[in-house]
């Protein structure tokens, strides 16, 4: 394995992850030392977390749609995010006492913000500017990982798959690893080391923009307003024929496919149902569409060890549990912290380990997850 040299003569290991998911919430970073051999473990260093401001939040959210003079507000938006990234990288850096924290970090891995995710069609756009990022930052830049596995047939999603293989399988158990950002994914780890992963459905981003329609708040903090409503189950019935959900493996989605509209063609058939009904309902949705998946495809899983945002959401972790075991599973759900690593920063941590992949020149996709026709290097380098 060969590794770029710090100043100090040491090879360097340690790597910047940033992620920003569908959820605009912010920019989770993450300062980790990653293993450079067999059996070392990995140092979590430092983590920030950076806001996105209101006009960037809104910004982001109306380019998942066509618009006017989208090419002119797609590069103002990958400015101001490369920003915010680079205010995320200035706050990680001062975990390193090093009087020169710069060099000491081998590469940033960057996922970008996903505008569009249309596989199918041969393309997805994550919207970033890295080579601003790499120069405000001084720091080599590796991005847009997704496209490498896209043009060889594949998905371009879910890609933590194999980063989760690496940090949370255990010999002899069959483990899912399901992150509940604003879409939802699983990661199957099989006790026979097999690994297969894909989206199972929406995960906050239709919770949250009820949310914001009817309370004008973000995100339903810990589920609190969901539990005060009633689930229906006409409306989860018709929000559980939804095609995408009964397709088989692999396959992605995102807010292509679950926006406002499509929740609006559902919700017309329900004109006197609550607002509260509805958002206990959405959160029903994701709790069903998970666990269905989960017994579908890992009837042998012992545990669920869930990340992302939805980890904290107290009301969707308990539908998820009662939807398992209503479908017959013993799976029980809990958060990764079990496994020592926070929920908030297991997709960050992935796109650091991507970048370390890429800087080895070794794969980063899994091809029986996202149906590439192999293995591929992904992402591209921006020198600092």
């Amino acid at each position: 394995m060969k590794y770029v040299t710090s100043e100090e003569g040491l090879p360097s290991s340690i790597y910047i992850g940033l992620m920003s998911g569908t959820s605009l919430d912010g920019v989770d970073g993450v300062l980790v030392r990653l293993p450079v051999a067999a059996g070392e473990p990995m140092a979590l260093l430092g983590t920030a977390y950076v806001p996105f401001n209101e006009a960037l939040r809104s910004e982001a959210a109306q380019l998942q749609q066509a618009g006017d003079n989208e090419i002119h507000r797609e590069a103002s938006l990958a400015n101001a995010l490369a920003h915010a990234y680079a205010a995320c990288v200035s706050q990680l850096l001062t975990a390193l006492s090093t009087p020169h924290p710069r060099t000491a970090v081998r590469a940033i891995g960057v996922h970008g913000q996903t505008i569009r995710h249309r596989p199918e069609l041969g393309f997805t756009r994550q919207t970033n500017n890295p080579a601003l990022l790499a120069e405000l930052t001084g720091i080599d830049v590796i991005a847009d990982f997704r496209s490498r596995d896209v043009a060889a047939g594949g998905q371009g999603a879910p890609l933590v798959p194999a980063f989760h293989r690496a940090i949370f399988a255990h010999a002899g158990q069959c483990r899912v690893v399901a992150n509940i950002g604003g879409i939802s994914n699983i990661s199957v780890l099989g006790e026979d080391g097999t690994t297969i992963g894909f989206d199972t459905g929406p995960g906050n981003v239709l919770m949250d923009y009820w949310i914001g329609r009817h309370q004008h708040r973000s995100y339903d903090a810990d589920g609190a307003w969901a539990a005060q409503g009633i689930v229906n189950t006409a409306l989860l019935q018709r929000l559980m024929a939804e095609p995408f959900l009964g397709l088989p493996p692999p396959k992605s989605t995102g807010r292509d496919l679950f926006h406002t509209d499509w929740l609006q063609t559902h919700l017309q058939h329900f004109p006197t149902i609550a607002a509260v009904d509805v958002q206990a309902t959405l959160c029903a949705f994701t709790a069903h569409s998970l666990a269905q998946a989960i017994v579908r495809n890992a009837t042998q899983a012992e545990t669920v060890y869930v990340c992302g945002g939805g980890a904290y959401n107290a009301t969707l972790m308990r539908s998820l549990q009662a939807a398992l075991t209503e479908a017959g599973s013993d799976a029980q759900v809990q958060s990764t912290a079990q496994l020592g690593v926070a929920p908030e920063h297991v997709e960050a941590l992935a796109f650091a380990w991507l970048a370390q992949q890429f800087c080895l020149r070794q794969p980063g996709n899994l091809p029986a997850v996202t149906g590439a026709h192999g293995s591929r290097i992904l992402g591209a380098l921006y020198p600092a």
